[in-house]
């Protein structure tokens, strides 16, 4: 039977990060327009900051519709489903707020990632719980985790700061959704490293 928390308990947080994939889940306020579910991976991108605020690292890609629907509503959803071991599903309600490179916050909450920061990262995704959940999964199949794919951070690896951008720039869902809501801010601001490395 599934239950509500008012924070991410201790088991809760260790259910979270034993996941390798999670699934967020947006939506524009206009109700003709789409419903956004993502998956997200790659170790050590997501962060339990305190019992009420996860984060994760947000990396290029072809859109940004979780950003977009952020920008302009804060609705959030972020959810794990366990694969193996015994059946659960948490999910975390809330408000998120995308952190743009050139924001105060980013070099300190960058810097508590380690090794997860990688190339082609556009912002941090910090969302604070209004509500945490679980339920059974009993629905959810067995699946065995292989390892990460290397192809994202090979592909934005090659690319200078300038070739990121001009990518980011390149696609037309960066910019705004599909929806037409402001997306990523672009040009893509600048990423300041040595405010980085002295965070």
């Amino acid at each position: 039977m599934g239950k509500t928390y008012e924070r991410i308990d201790g088991r809760l947080r260790a259910f979270i990060e034993e996941q390798p994939l999670f699934f967020t889940g947006t939506a524009p306020l206009t109700e003709d327009g789409h419903v956004n579910i993502s998956p997200k991976g790659r170790a050590g991108s997501l962060r339990v900051l305190d019992d009420r605020t996860v984060a994760y690292l947000d990396f290029g890609g072809s859109h940004a519709e979780t950003i977009a629907h952020l920008r302009e509503n804060g609705r959030i959803t972020l959810m794990w489903c366990a694969f193996t071991g015994p059946p659960n599903i948490v999910r975390v309600h809330g408000t998120g707020v995308p952190v743009f490179r050139d924001d105060p916050r980013f070099p300190e909450l960058v810097s508590g990632f380690g090794d997860a920061d990688a190339p082609g990262l556009r912002a941090v995704i910090v969302v604070t719980a209004k509500l945490i959940s679980d339920t059974c999964g009993f629905a959810v199949p067995f699946m065995d985790y292989r390892e990460e794919r290397t192809l994202h951070t090979d592909y934005f690896g090659r690319k200078s700061e300038e070739e990121f951008a001009a990518y980011c720039e390149s696609k037309d869902h960066n910019g705004v959704s599909i929806d037409g809501l402001p997306a990523l801010p672009l040009p893509l601001p600048p990423r300041d490293r040595s405010a980085a490395s002295s965070a």
